[in-house]
This record gives C-alpha cells, sequence and structure tokens, in this order.
C-alpha cells in the first residue's frame, strides 16, 4: 500500500493521502459519485513508483463557487475606470481509497482459465 500519491486532475498536479479533502477545478462527476483520477506517481515506506499499477479512488463532496476576484483598471488623469469580477468554478473532493489494483480483461480471464485446466487433466486421469 501506498502512503502518498500524485494525482493529475483538470491539468494540475496534487500530491494526495488517504481520506485527505482538497478543492480542484470543477469536474464532470456528479456530487456524490465516485471518479478515478489519473496517478502519476506512488510512494511512501522508502518504496517509489513512477509507473504505478494501482488506483486511487476519489468522492465528489460538492460542487461550490470560489472567492471572488474583483479587477480594477485606472488610467490617471483621464476619468477611465472599469471594474469586473471573476469567481470560479471548483470542487470538493475526498480521496477514499489509494492502492486498489487496477481492473483489466486479460488478468481476470486469465485465473479463471488456468483454474478450469487442472480440474478437466484430474478428471481424465481418474477415468483412465
Amino acid at each position: 500500500m501506498s502512503n502518498y500519491a500524485i494525482i493529475s486532475v483538470g491539468g494540475k498536479q496534487y500530491r494526495v493521502r488517504e481520506g485527505e479533502k482538497l478543492l480542484v477545478d470543477r469536474v464532470k462527476t456528479d456530487a456524490g459519485k465516485t471518479f478515478h483520477p489519473d496517478i502519476l506517481f506512488a510512494g511512501g515506506d522508502g518504496k517509489a513508483d513512477f509507473k504505478p499499477k494501482i488506483q486511487v479512488t476519489a468522492k465528489v463532496l460538492e460542487h461550490v463557487k470560489g472567492e471572488k476576484i474583483r479587477i480594477g483598471k485606472y488610467r490617471k488623469r483621464t476619468g477611465y475606470r472599469r471594474h469586473t469580477g471573476y469567481r470560479s468554478s471548483l470542487s470538493q473532493i475526498e480521496i477514499t481509497a489509494i492502492g486498489a489494483k487496477r481492473a483489466s480483461s486479460t488478468a481476470a480471464k486469465k485465473p479463471a482459465a488456468s483454474a478450469t485446466k487442472p480440474a478437466s487433466t484430474t478428471k481424465k486421469k481418474e477415468e483412465a
């Protein structure tokens, strides 16, 4: 199991631990649902993995608006003044799990196929 991971969400990178809550750029996932962000690095306990085969699970807690940013333009001696503002759209997420193995269709098929082969060979030996 990894102590921490570096994930990529919305073009930005975050160092996260299990149970951590953070604000990221708005994600398309609905509130209350989970998603799997891209994992770039996994580390901890003196081990580092640049191509991790683990999965990070994150839950979207809510969609919020960021703090208002006030923008003012001013040119001296001309009476020119302009004001505008901006609020970013954010999502609050919680990291629920780090370290679940990625599910792959080939990995799921191989153990099932190998489990059936020995059973069929043992039946043939019993018949002979």
